[in-house]
């Protein structure tokens, strides 16, 4: 894939995961994840999760927990992609989760290694950038 193609290919990625996001289903955001799935956390932990029920299960307390904070959506900026070869790349945004009047509830910056499979980019590790 040229450069441009990859990078039209991780927005895609990411446009789809905003979709995913507003159903605040666990099983259809992991649907954009491979097994195993490794994640990084701004607290010094990693988590793996070994199948896609697992990493449902992990997606579905974190939209819990948004949803709890007042969270009705989200959104992303400031995309960033490097591409690793033919078939990956690092794609990266800040996220933005958004109450229903749409203002910010809470905001990161995030990279993910993906994988393109099957048509598609997949994530299969990544890492919450922090402070």
């Amino acid at each position: 894939m040229n450069p441009s193609t990859v990078e039209a290919h991780v927005r895609t990625f990411f446009d789809e995961f905003i979709e995913a996001f507003r159903s605040f289903d666990g099983k259809v955001i992991a649907q954009r994840y491979l097994s195993p799935y490794l994640a990084f956390h701004t607290a010094a932990s990693v988590q793996v999760f070994t199948s896609a029920d697992d990493t449902a299960s992990y997606f579905q307390k974190i939209v819990d927990g948004y949803h709890a904070k007042g969270c009705r959506s989200c959104r992303h900026k400031d995309m960033s992609v490097t591409p690793l070869g033919d078939a990956c790349a690092i794609g990266t945004v800040t996220w933005e989760l958004l109450a229903e009047d749409q203002s910010v509830v809470s905001a990161w910056r995030e990279s993910y290694n993906l994988c393109f499979v099957e048509g598609r980019f997949m994530v299969f590790a990544s890492t919450d950038h922090a402070g």
